[in-house]
């Protein structure tokens, strides 16, 4: 049997080892739970809508479970956002090979949803409880309040 020619074997990417996350689908997976989070959808609500079990969709949204193409359209559907919601604000590192190789076997934690204060649970439940007053005036007094407490001002 003739052997592969080195051609060939130097444009063969490496892959990460198994069990390590590519961190494009840790990214995925967090759009995906920053998205039924916002709507205040459960993971089991989800798991049902898609026929999944809700620990299926914690592999998805961990990043450990690869989304395919058919289950994201799915997922963009149910969730009513275009496709390319869960590609946004993609890190410009893990955008080549070499940068989620470089990302993906580093020691470095991957759970960057838990550490960006937008993406916190309570940041999401206090958007959803803000857009649920129904009077615009309320609503602006509601940004005046939190800015005061803060301590920014306009």
């Amino acid at each position: 049997m003739p052997k592969a020619s080195s051609k060939n074997e130097s444009h063969r990417q490496k892959r990460l080892p198994p069990g390590v996350s590519n961190p494009v689908d840790i990214h995925v997976g967090q759009r995906l739970r920053l998205r039924r989070t916002l709507l205040g959808m459960s993971q089991e609500k989800l798991g049902d809508a898609v026929g999944l079990t809700f620990q299926q969709i914690q592999k998805y949204e961990r990043g450990a479970n690869r989304i395919g193409a058919s289950r994201l359209y799915m997922f963009s559907r149910i969730l009513d956002v275009p496709v390319a919601y869960f590609f946004e604000e993609l890190p410009s590192q893990i955008r080549t090979h070499e940068g989620q190789m470089q990302i993906g076997l580093s020691d470095l934690p991957q759970d960057t949803l838990e550490r960006d204060p937008m993406a916190r649970r309570e940041t999401l439940e206090l958007v959803r409880a803000y857009y649920a007053v129904g009077n615009p005036k309320v609503r602006r007094r509601i940004v005046d309040l939190v800015r005061s407490l803060s301590g920014e001002e306009d």
